[in-house]
């Protein structure tokens, strides 16, 4: 059997081989029903059209997840890149941002929102704390979101505020001196305002020695949340809401080693930090019994700085080994400002629930202006000292509708249209400056029909559209590359607009009296200039070059299962899993090996595992005693076009023991306990200059996942 199906089979076997458990059903083992939020209308999941992943608050306890790269693991045909202290880009399906080394990336393929905060590429901030599920909505959500969401949304709703004063202090702690302490006070203000506050302090040493200045805290984590919303209810045809939220972190960069390992000896690490301030404001009417009005306002500033120590050494490392040349002593650095403001008004007509003949509709506007200010840093002593700056800024206006018609009291059909205006306007201290502007369109159609009470099919044919930029990094470094890459990069300065068709076919399931759930899909997505992230090394000038090339197309198809089986109240079992087959026609780029540059032909997209697998039990040992066990793993993929190298395979095993009594809980958790090494991320070039590892020669760089974790966690609510 060929080992990418395994974990698919696993899922199709335990679906099958627990059916006999479930002959005699209890009326009170029943699956809780899970609601939808990311849409423009509240539904429970199983009634929704898409492939659609909700994680929990109660995977998030039992993983003792911090940030939403603890979790994305578990999400069929979804991974993140690293490149930073916290993974900044999601891939769906093949498509999304590798990382962030230059350019300034507004619309990052997949896109992330904070209940109604679009966050965008301060990914940095998803922060799970007092959060209630995480929503993760497959394919482009072009009618909803536009060019945020041209691969998929993922969006982090947190807990509302309660009718009733409650509270909760939470803490923990792990090992390499992990611990957090965290506040929730919620409940009424008045008689029509209610609000909500959580605070919490993260920290922890990470898992890097750095040999030269004897640390283990040189790429370490240290990362304050704060949340806020008031509700305003004057009454019940009106609803009003404010929220804040801010991030801060001070996070190490010291994550690369020569040795692939988690010792660095790097003099002047650098580091990642943030400074995030969002402030939102919404409000609901409700016109007639069939007729509201929403509207969202919100506004996003970031400070974001990331420095790390381009060598990789010290002087002291070239006294201890024969070094070609010395030591380069170079430190690279980048600090960005962003600002962005927000406003989306829509009317929404129609009934929730359709009888046939009925229809409903979304009609709405949507504005967005964006800047980036960007200084940029590199100072070494082989290649000089190089600094530039410049701005960016951006402007997106949209118009946007959907109509839902129930053609018989069974089938439904959806279509959705969104323009967008998009322009930008770019200049650096090179004398480099562009002004831009594309006109996009985004459609969705699709048909529903309920099979059954518990059984609804669909069929999805969606297309996004990703707005064209500039190639910062090539425009703002042409002036000092050499020759060859200024000849090749000179039709590189900028990229084009790139579409994505996504046709999907899904079913969703509840079997055995509520006690089964089971969502499946296919799809098939193809890209037309496809936006693929590239490197090249110019040696003679010691330059590391990033571009966008939107010269290829490419296409992915695959499938997703995701199932629940509660056997007993004491006994749950769940299967996720996602197949995926990417290919992009063909690349150019420069190849360290040949040093000239070359094209490839039908290369897997990067970052796309052939099969990711999520598989586990909960279990109700006592009434106060509970635990979790689950596997996870996905196949190995390619880090980059520039060169051939993968990321290996990996399987991880984790679990959790929680004991609760009235107030208290006590969770003690363990992430990938078998301790295996596996990359998050790759680079290939020659950095390290030993001459008995051959100075210079091109290897493979990756940067580890974190290894065995392992903590406690306390709750008190009140």
């Amino acid at each position: 059997m060929h080992y990418p199906y395994r974990p698919l089979v696993a899922a199709l076997l335990l679906c099958s081989a627990v059916g006999p458990a479930l002959s005699k059903p209890d009326p009170a083992d029943k699956l809780e029903e899970v609601i939808v939020t990311a849409n423009y209308r509240d539904m429970a999941l199983m009634n929704t059209v898409g492939s659609i992943s909700v994680v929990g608050q109660e995977t998030i306890e039992e993983r003792a997840a911090q940030h939403l790269e603890e979790i994305l693991n578990a999400v069929p045909n979804v991974t993140f890149g690293g490149g930073a202290s916290r993974s900044r880009f999601i891939q769906m399906r093949g498509v999304g941002d590798l990382e962030q080394y230059y350019d300034p990336k507004y619309y990052p393929s997949v896109g992330m929102m904070l209940d109604n905060l679009e966050l965008g590429d301060s990914a940095n901030a998803g922060m799970l704390f007092d959060v209630a599920q995480v929503e993760v909505l497959r394919g482009p959500q072009g009618t909803r979101y536009g060019a945020s969401a041209h691969a998929g949304m993922v969006r982090l709703r947190t807990n509302a505020p309660t009718e009733e004063f409650e509270g909760q202090l939470s803490g923990g702690a792990g090992n390499y001196d992990s611990y957090n302490l965290g506040l929730i006070l919620s409940g009424p203000l008045t008689e029509t305002v209610s609000g909500r506050l959580a605070v919490q302090q993260n920290t922890s040493d990470g898992f890097i020695d750095n040999d030269r200045l004897d640390k283990d805290n040189s790429n370490d984590f240290d990362e304050l949340t704060a949340r806020t919303r008031v509700q305003w209810t004057p009454d019940d045809r009106s609803s009003y809401e404010i929220s804040a939220f801010y991030f801060d972190s001070d996070n190490g960069q010291d994550s690369w080693s020569l040795e692939n390992e988690r010792t660095t000896y790097s003099d002047q690490p650098g580091r990642d930090t943030q400074e995030t301030l969002g402030i939102t404001a919404a409000g609901n009417w409700l016109l007639n019994n069939a007729l509201s009005l929403e509207a969202v306002v919100n506004y996003i500033d970031s400070d974001l700085h990331n420095s790390y120590d381009a060598d990789w050494v010290s002087d002291e490392f070239c006294q201890q080994y024969q070094c070609s040349f010395g030591n380069d002593t170079a430190r690279e650095a980048f600090d960005r400002n962003r600002d962005r403001w927000i406003a989306d008004v829509r009317m929404l007509g129609g009934s929730d629930a359709l009888s046939a003949g009925q229809g409903r509709y979304v009609l709405g506007l949507y504005a967005n202006n964006g800047s980036e200010d960007f200084d940029y840093d590199y100072r070494s002593v082989w290649y000089g000292d190089f600094a530039s700056s410049s701005d960016y800024e951006t402007d997106r206006y949209a118009v946007y509708g959907e109509y839902e018609y129930a053609a018989t009291e069974r089938l439904s059909l959806i279509g959705g249209l969104r323009l967008e205006r998009f322009e930008d306007d770019y200049s650096d201290t090179n004398g480099f400056s562009t002004d831009g502007s594309d006109d996009l369109w985004n459609a969705e159609f699709s048909a529903r029909y309920d099979w059954s009470d518990d059984t609804l099919v669909y069929l999805t044919l969606a297309r996004g559209a990703k707005p064209g930029g500039v190639n910062t990094t090539a425009s703002a470094n042409q002036p000092w590359m050499s020759p060859p890459f200024q000849d090749f990069t000179s039709g590189k300065l900028t990229f084009d607009d790139e579409t994505l068709w996504n046709t999907e076919i899904g079913i969703k399931t509840r079997q055995f009296d509520q006690r089964l759930s089971l969502t499946a899909a296919v799809f098939y997505m193809d890209r037309d200039n496809a936006q693929l992230e590239n490197w090249m090394w110019d040696d003679a000038t010691g330059l590391w070059i990033g571009y966008l090339d939107s010269t290829s197309g490419a296409d992915s198809y695959g499938l997703e299962i995701e199932s629940t089986l509660l056997i007993t109240q004491s006994l749950e079992l769940f299967a996720n899993v996602g197949l995926l087959e990417t290919e992009v026609d063909s690349i150019e780029t420069f190849d360290l090996d040949v040093f000239d540059f070359v094209e490839k032909q039908d290369r897997d997209q990067a970052k796309s595992p052939s099969y990711q697998y999520n598989l586990g039990a909960r279990v109700s040992i006592t009434r106060q005693l509970s635990g979790m066990l689950e596997v996870e793993g996905q196949d190995d993929s390619f880090y980059g076009y520039y060169h051939d190298g993968k990321l290996d395979s990996y399987d991880l095993l984790n679990a959790s023991l929680k004991w609760a009594n009235n107030s208290i809980s006590v969770t003690l958790w363990g992430r990938n306990l078998t301790d295996e090494d596996y990359a998050v991320h790759g680079l290939y070039f020659g950095n390290d200059p030993r001459d008995d590892f051959g100075a210079f020669q091109n290897e493979t760089y990756l940067q580890l996942g974190e290894p065995r974790t392992y903590g406690v966690n306390l709750n008190y609510d009140f």
